[in-house]
């Protein structure tokens, strides 16, 4: 069972694509961590 799921995620700044249906799954009792520029 997946604590937070995103499914087909897609992010343009202009004609650049920065995400292209990107999916993610974080099932219960995991830790994970997004590290970046903000």
């Amino acid at each position: 069972m997946a604590l937070f799921e995103a499914v087909d995620i897609t992010k343009q700044f202009g004609n650049l694509t920065a995400l292209d249906r990107v999916s993610i799954s974080v099932p219960a009792k995991c830790i994970y961590g997004l590290l970046g520029p903000n």
